[in-house]
């Protein structure tokens, strides 16, 4: 029952998840009151989410992944040397307002270590190996995030930074549904209450996934709305950087000589950003630069919206062979 289920999901997964957006927004907009409560329920939702999805992981998978340096070392290049150039391009077009710049580069510097995982999956990615890359690219990005930003906004704009909310960030997003997912597979091993778990969360992901969107979506719109005529300046940028950053994963992928399901884990590790992380560091900056968060936010919504269409679109342009079976 749960497999024809999620059978039935996956064959309908685009206009699912474009219904969801659009539910979201909905709710948003007609009653812009929920978005505090809806924004709390970010968090929760999102762990509910990466649960389900690392459970789908073998964990001996991501042990064997974590070992296969080729990929390491494409995706901490690409993340960490071509995407700061892209995004460096892309915010010297708002250069004359300081708060969408900041906003700007706070989003595209950071690559995202959380819902890749699962769109990444979608698409038949190699999910396995971009998980194990995630501790990683937490690491770097945490390091590196205060340098890009003395080179490209200065260090009085960096002293107002606090970076505390990444390290929650992991620890909630990454290492508490992360170990949920070791006990229930080491559970279904000796005993099927651990089997039934793994069965119901795998046909809740499609669920999980459109209520992530919703939420996402309706606890922001408003306050995007609100400042739509000074956020219109960003709305491209984000747009193109999608495009680019697809295009250049591909490039990446095919330069390493990595296999199909590697090369598309590496798009979506370009293209998707770690705005829901990077979101409370905005929100944190002064008043001045109030349109830095909701910067942060428009590219949120740009992104889900365009992770939809990657899905299945990323296949497309890394096609596997036919002979191959997806990861």
């Amino acid at each position: 029952m749960i497999t024809r289920l999620v059978e039935r999901w996956d064959r309908h997964q685009i206009p699912l998840y474009l219904a969801a957006i659009a539910a979201g927004a909905a709710a948003g907009l007609v009653a812009p009151q929920i978005a505090p409560t809806l924004e709390h329920a970010i968090e929760p939702v999102l762990m509910a989410l990466l649960f389900a999805t690392f459970l789908g992981v073998p964990l001996i998978d991501v042990g064997r992944a974590f070992r296969d340096s080729r990929f390491m070392l494409t995706v901490l290049i690409a993340n960490f040397v071509a995407v700061p150039a892209i995004a460096w391009g892309l915010s010297r077009v708002v250069a004359d307002d300081r708060a969408l710049t900041l906003g700007v580069l706070l989003v595209l510097l950071t690559p995202c270590i959380d819902y890749v995982i699962v769109f990444t999956g979608l698409a038949g990615g190699a999910r396995a190996r971009l998980l194990a890359a995630a501790p990683l690219l937490m690491l770097v990005q945490l390091l590196l995030l205060p340098l890009y930003l003395l080179l490209f906004v200065g260090p009085d704009l960096l002293a107002v930074i606090d970076v505390a909310p990444f390290a929650e960030a992991f620890l909630l997003l990454i290492v508490v549904p992360l170990a949920g997912a070791a006990i229930v597979q080491g559970i279904s091993r000796r005993h099927p209450i651990g089997h039934r778990i793994e069965t119901t969360m795998a046909g809740a992901m499609a669920p999980l996934m459109m209520l992530t969107l919703a939420i996402v979506i309706g606890s922001q719109i408003a306050a995007v709305g609100s400042e739509i005529t000074n956020l219109v300046r960003v709305l491209p940028l984000f747009v193109v950087f999608v495009v680019i950053a697809v295009a250049a994963g591909l490039l990446a992928g095919r330069a390493a000589r990595l296999d199909v399901p590697a090369t598309r884990a590496v798009m979506f590790s370009l293209a998707t950003r770690n705005s829901l992380v990077v979101l409370p560091l905005a929100l944190a900056l002064p008043p001045t630069l109030g349109l830095a968060p909701l910067a942060v936010v428009t590219q949120t919504l740009v992104e889900l919206i365009a992770m939809v269409f990657l899905v299945r679109f990323v296949p497309r342009l890394a096609p596997e062979p036919a002979s191959l079976s997806r990861e």
